[in-house]
């Protein structure tokens, strides 16, 4: 794995290297600004008096998640994200005519185990691909507020290539619609929800922690190993993630290889278009559809409406 800062390589080369492994990490966009700003708007009222990375130490558990609960739907449906998210992509030398991405995450990771389920969930060690990512989805990441090696992300960059025993097979994207993103807010103590994970003991080491700045956007393949950093440090880390998939790559089969995925269902479905947000073509996500589709036909998208349903060719049940 090699990473590549401040890189000017774009298009089909980066996107390879991508797929082979490499990482990307860009100095602060204008665009990925922006959406640390209206992040921080949101974060700051609702935690206020209290700055957001310390609010943890003068709230109950429930009071905070509460708080998450508000704060982090306001900030993936803010109308402003899905502007900002195709400029974002072009500063940076992606191709928006083909690039399609999902609605961004606002992500957190208290401190001294606070609150590691639901809401502000602690990633064990996973691979995106293992929760229906097509092998051709691109991870964005990058802080809220300033971050250390301590309370960020972790790769295990050996793994890119080799298969490890897991539980993916478990894992229906539709049935985790259905069944357990409603339900995040009130995951607090235990996660009873079931995610795909490691089935064995394995020397996972060396780990290779990226501290990027706030707004630096950290660019990595969905085949990746990686996870949520035990936060010993003092203040709670916050962060924005989105997805993003090449429309010609789907065409043409293009990804990192899939070493040991084996769920069933597609994220593809929520990505919109950097033009004009419409979804994906159904014969593009048929090509790495299921029969599960048909059994949860009413819950491909989250949240889909019926008007939704009909206009991106969804079977009705």
């Amino acid at each position: 794995m090699n990473l590549l800062i401040g890189s000017t390589w774009n298009g089909s080369r980066r996107r390879e290297r991508l797929y082979a492994g490499d990482v990307f990490v860009f100095t602060p966009a204008v665009a990925a600004m922006a959406l640390v700003n209206r992040a921080r708007e949101l974060l700051e009222s609702a935690f206020a008096p209290h700055h957001p990375t310390v609010a943890q130490y003068h709230m109950s558990v429930e009071e905070y998640a509460a708080v998450l609960a508000r704060v982090k739907p306001a900030f993936i449906h803010d109308p402003l994200c899905k502007r900002l998210i195709p400029q974002l992509v072009e500063e940076v030398g992606g191709d928006i005519s083909q690039t399609y991405f999902d609605v961004p995450r606002m992500r957190s990771a208290t401190a001294h185990d606070y609150l590691t389920t639901g809401i502000a969930y602690a990633f064990h060690p996973h691979r995106d691909t293992w929760y229906s990512a097509a092998q051709a989805q691109i991870n964005w990441w990058f802080p809220i507020y300033e971050i250390e090696p301590d309370n960020g992300m972790v790769f295990y960059p050996h793994w890119f290539g080799n298969a490890l025993e897991n539980s993916s097979d478990t894992y229906n994207y539709y049935r985790w619609n259905r069944d357990s993103r409603a339900v995040a807010a009130k995951q607090i103590g235990s996660d009873t929800r079931v995610q795909p994970r490691l089935t064995s003991d394995v020397n996972l080491e060396p780990g290779m922690r990226v501290v990027p700045p706030v707004g630096g956007v950290m660019m990595f393949s969905a085949q990746h190993l990686h996870a949520t950093v035990p936060n010993t440090t003092e203040v709670t880390r916050f962060s924005i993630d989105f997805r993003t998939v090449h429309r010609g790559d789907l065409e043409q089969g293009r990804g990192a290889p899939n070493v040991d995925s084996r769920c069933t269902g597609t994220v593809l479905r929520d990505f919109l278009s950097g033009v004009d947000l419409s979804r994906l073509p159904a014969d593009v996500i048929a090509k790495y559809d299921d029969e599960s589709a048909l059994e949860y036909a009413q819950t491909l998208i989250y949240g889909a409406d019926e008007k939704d349903t009909k206009a991106n060719n969804i079977p009705m049940a």
